[in-house]
């Protein structure tokens, strides 16, 4: 019962969350400053997450061979600069750590 109550209090937080702004942003225009500054929201955040799955490996910073999510993250990042489809990057860089940890193991 706890376990709902914590669902139902988090998407009652996040609904009143995006609708605090729309109710304030909703009727106005956006400064141009601003729109600009938001477009850089989304890659700042998703680098944040991703960089710190592999670059950290228990709780060190960890920029060897030996690290396998690296290698994996670095072959995808070559693959995202040539093809520029974020589908495929996924898979290939998912597909390359499972057969680097297959190999290595």
């Amino acid at each position: 019962m706890k376990l709902w109550l914590v669902f139902i209090a988090g998407g009652v937080f996040t609904y009143l969350t995006r609708l605090s702004f729309i109710a304030l942003f909703g009727r106005q225009e956006i400064p141009p400053l601003v729109q600009r500054s938001l477009r850089f929201v989304p890659p700042a955040i998703l680098s944040a997450i991703i960089f710190q799955e592999l670059f950290i490996r228990s709780g060190q910073i960890d920029v060897s061979a030996s690290n396998l999510r690296l290698m994996a993250g670095l072959v995808a990042g070559i693959v995202a600069w040539r093809i520029r489809q974020p589908l495929p990057v996924i898979l290939i860089g998912m597909a390359v750590l499972v057969l680097l940890t297959f190999l290595v193991k």
